[in-house]
């Protein structure tokens, strides 16, 4: 499915508001599309066995989106098995630094993800990574960084495992680690409209809308989103997890830039 991107409009910035969902509809038909990630990183080798899995998780068009470029310092919160960390890593290349993040309290129930990644990062291509492990609601990076990137665990920060960490304190943080500019890329599931953060624990999903308003009220300002993760068949009702719906579930794409 192409890429929508959704940038907001400059009329409605202007006034105050966000654009409406037309208007917002018309701003993104006029939108270049999304392009994939460098060609050479996207078919290293060295990432040969994701390659399969780029049909479903959309990674060179997520990268692309979230404008990754040789030389930039990125950090992915909570990066799982690695499959962004692979793809970010090439694409920054030798220049860069991509920072794999864990939360302690994360860390703690996935061991041994964050040990695999800390072996994968000693090896070549991949030694322009660090791992990293910190409190979940003290986020910080080493140095300013170009991108905050983070998949399906946004919903987890206010979940009794993580400390019911306030999303505005880890949203602060962000803004702050991010040069001016920067840019700080939300991929989550789905939940249903007006369901807020109270299934966050239990399915897994965080409304779309609740999102946009936690981080654009620490001071970011909604610059796209995209439906290349939509699936309007999942009815957004069972835990992520289940059987019926895991690895195809209804996933917002949001992209959000500090203001320079």
């Amino acid at each position: 499915m192409r890429p929508l991107l959704i940038p907001l409009a400059a009329a409605a910035l202007a006034a105050g508001c966000a654009p409406s969902e037309p208007a917002a509809r018309s701003a993104a038909t006029a939108a270049a599309p999304t392009a994939a990630a460098a060609p050479d990183a996207a078919s290293n080798p060295a990432r040969a066995a994701d390659v399969a899995k780029d049909a479903q998780r959309k990674g060179p068009e997520l990268v692309a989106f979230a404008e990754v470029k040789p030389g930039q310092k990125v950090v992915e919160l909570i990066p799982g098995a690695g499959y962004f960390t692979r793809l970010l890593s090439l694409t920054v290349g030798p220049e860069g630094r991509v920072y794999a993040l864990w939360p302690d309290e994360y860390d703690k129930v996935s061991q041994p993800d964050s040990q695999v990644m800390r072996k994968m990062a000693g090896a070549a291509p991949f030694t322009n990574v660090t791992v990293l492990t910190q409190p979940a609601r003290a986020f910080s990076a080493p140095e300013p960084v170009d991108l905050v990137f983070t998949s399906q665990n946004y919903h987890d920060y206010p979940d009794p495992f993580m400390g019911k960490v306030d999303p505005a304190v880890l949203n602060a943080a962000v803004f702050r680690a991010l040069k001016p500019g920067g840019l700080f890329v939300i991929v989550d599931h789905s939940g249903r409209p007006g369901t807020g953060m109270t299934e966050t624990d239990t399915l897994h999903r965080i409304d779309v809308a609740t999102v946009k308003r936690q981080v654009t009220a620490a001071g970011f300002v909604l610059e796209g989103e995209s439906d290349m993760l939509a699936n309007p068949d999942d009815p957004r009702t069972g835990d992520v997890f289940g059987k019926a719906i895991r690895g195809r579930t209804d996933q917002f794409v949001l992209k959000f830039r500090k203001p320079r």
